[in-house]
């Protein structure tokens, strides 16, 4: 009799034991998938920040006193000898034989990419710099249409100081509005480049990446999540 009491007792915390796996299981799966959920986000948005540094790096280094420039869409006032100008730029937004804007500093931002596919970053950039004061004030977007008057540097003209512009692309100023970016190829036109590659102007690299987390529909994350990152260099003389 007390051998089928003792049985009895084991069939009981055997049961209550099974009862409180179902019961805990799925709350402590839930918090493990969430931190790979988490943890792979976070190394991804890595990746993109990565890119977009490089990216601003390499425009801001290979300027307009480059060998070959990494262009917006406006020539400096005063070009290098050596610069090859618009349309047909040496790293510039709008050759027709590059496989897509910007080859040079495109390729050279993805290099440092790993843990995924380097294509699966795109990049893009706008150029910011100083107009001429008489300048009007222009309507949202600003219309950039040519001929403009570019100032290049920050000096005063007739005693009024040159206007500084925050470039654009896609006609949002990426620097206070990156979430309302998509993310494709491509996206500057004339319209967003106020100023050229003359050094002491600005370039601002955008990199982004559509991610589809491995776990999409589990734990109300999305099939799909857009990784944004902006970097804004100071551009440089090469010596």
């Amino acid at each position: 009799m007390g051998r089928l009491v003792a049985d009895t007792g084991r069939k009981q915390w055997r049961g209550q034991g099974v009862a409180e796996f179902a019961i805990v299981a799925p709350i402590a799966f839930m918090v493990i998938f969430g931190i790979i959920s988490v943890g792979l986000y976070v190394f991804y948005q890595q990746q993109v920040t990565n890119v977009a540094r490089e990216a601003a790096r390499y425009a801001a280094i290979h300027s307009a006193t480059a060998p070959c420039p990494t262009s917006g869409w406006r020539d400096p006032q005063a070009p290098p000898g050596s610069y090859s100008a618009f349309p047909f730029s040496c790293d510039g937004p709008a050759n027709p034989s590059d496989p897509y804007p910007w080859p040079n500093m495109t390729n050279h931002a993805r290099s440092s990419v790993w843990g995924t596919a380097p294509t699966s970053v795109n990049v893009n950039a706008c150029w910011s710099g100083y107009v001429l004061p008489s300048v009007p004030t222009q309507p949202e977007p600003p219309d950039y249409s040519d001929p403009f008057p570019l100032a290049d540097h920050p000096a005063i003209e007739g005693g009024v100081e040159n206007q500084f512009v925050q470039c654009r692309i896609a006609g949002i100023d990426p620097t206070t509005a990156m979430n309302s970016l998509t993310c494709a190829v491509g996206m500057t036109t004339d319209a967003d480049d106020p100023a050229s590659d003359i050094p002491f102007n600005q370039v601002t690299a955008y990199a982004c990446m559509e991610w589809s987390p491995p776990l999409a529909g589990f734990l109300l994350i999305p099939s799909s999540i857009t990784l944004r990152a902006v970097v804004t260099e100071v551009i440089h003389r090469q010596q």
